[in-house]
């Protein structure tokens, strides 16, 4: 059963955590009264988080660069003092298009945020996460990750990437007590993915319309997940209610078979 005091106290670090799916997540462990820390690369998004959750810590870092990643780590011992869950939630959409549209720095740069951006974050926060207290890593995927989507291979191979990295990890930290799981969210509704269909409708060249109903109707519930759903998710895989669950990609798509 869920106890409201589960994760009140865990020390817990949310990349890109300051804005879309990753500031509901904030949310989501601020209100369960955990002492949260959250990177962003944007200045304007960790201002307005302050504002909002001034208990929250925050800290400017990009995951696929190497300096961001070991100065935030020094900023998770100075303000946490120490780590038990890590959320690798940061992710860029990546460029729409045929591959053969793609360009090399396109596809470097979906791959250095959203899959080497988790192993730079996990290889410093392994060694912390030992010492934690019933301790947990979630990696966010996608539907994208276990499915293919036409148009969007730079960030479907990221997101399979991650697939792998999560299953390797599980069997490689068990022995430590550190759990580790994926979370696929299906289409989560907001500006980010109302970008995604604008750009994969132009690129188409076929009506907004017709690609957002596409999006909209590709699960059996028919409609977008929220990023509360994402949330709820997260703090499930964090909790000791999954103390048993690890290795697992866990889909919260509303049962999405196939990706437009």
């Amino acid at each position: 059963m869920w106890n409201d005091n589960a994760l009140a106290g865990k020390r817990v670090l949310v990349t890109a955590g300051a804005d879309g799916i990753g500031l509901e997540i904030t949310r989501a462990f601020a209100q369960a009264g955990a002492n949260v820390l959250v990177c962003d690369v944007q200045g304007a998004s960790l201002e307005r988080l302050a504002a909002e959750l001034p208990a929250v810590h925050g800290c400017r870092a990009d995951v696929a660069s190497e300096a961001d990643v070991a100065a935030m780590f020094e900023t998770v011992d100075r303000t946490l003092g120490g780590l038990d869950i890590l959320v690798n939630n940061a992710g860029v959409a990546g460029p729409t298009g045929g591959v053969e549209t793609l360009t090399l720095a396109d596809w470097e740069r979906t791959l250095a945020v959203n899959i080497t951006g988790q192993f730079l974050c996990t290889r410093l926060a392994v060694p912390r996460l030992r010492q934690g207290n019933s301790p947990a890593i979630v990696n966010l995927s996608s539907a994208a990750g276990h499915l293919g989507m036409p148009g969007r291979s730079a960030y479907s191979a990221s997101k399979w990437a991650v697939i792998g990295f999560t299953k390797s990890l599980a069997l490689e930290l068990g022995a430590d007590g550190i759990r580790v799981n994926a979370i696929l969210p299906g289409a989560v509704d907001g500006p980010r993915i109302r970008a995604v269909i604008a750009a994969k409708a132009e690129a188409l060249g076929k009506p907004l319309e017709d690609v957002t109903r596409a999006y909209t109707s590709q699960a059996a519930l028919g409609r977008m997940v929220t990023a509360r759903d994402i949330a709820n998710m997260v703090l499930f895989a964090s909790s000791d209610l999954a103390a048993n669950v690890t290795g697992q990609a866990l889909a919260v798509d509303g049962l999405t078979q196939a990706l437009s």
